[in-house]
């Protein structure tokens, strides 16, 4: 399964996607941003290593109104979300394997060391308020 691209036609698909207890790897970029459009079909790439996972791709610009309050201070942003916990929220280097070894890696640790550490750091605790993709595209007008 290669990953979706939210749009504004397809955002209930998406939330139903994102439903029930799968990972979620979601890539926030621009359409503007070289760097991004050059880490797409890796990131597809990674989506179709991973099929037990939901892979989305989100333009920051085009859903505005889905994440334009999410501090996203370079490109490639991932944000690592199992059920309603954010694992990870950050710019990363835009290598596939860098990626690969990071989803594996949460993946790995039991979730209730997960909410453990959302709770362990001013940074996680405000991840887990203002990153939940989940609730973002609920909130979405």
């Amino acid at each position: 399964m290669h990953s979706l691209t939210l749009e504004l036609d397809n955002r209930t698909e998406v939330a139903a996607a994102l439903a029930g207890d799968r990972w979620i790897v979601a890539c926030l970029c621009a359409a503007w941003c070289g760097t991004c459009e050059s880490y797409r079909a890796a990131f597809d790439a990674l989506a179709a290593r991973h099929p037990d996972k939901v892979f989305v791709w989100i333009d920051i610009e085009d859903q505005a109104d889905v994440v334009g309050d999410l501090d996203v201070e370079n490109f490639p942003t991932l944000l690592l979300q199992h059920g309603e916990t954010v694992a990870f929220f950050g710019t990363v280097l835009p290598d596939p394997a860098v990626a690969d070894r990071m989803v594996q890696a949460q993946q790995a640790v039991p979730d209730a060391e997960q909410a453990r550490l959302a709770q362990s750091s001013d940074e996680r605790r405000q991840w887990q308020r203002e990153c939940n993709l989940r609730t973002l595209l609920r909130n979405a007008g």
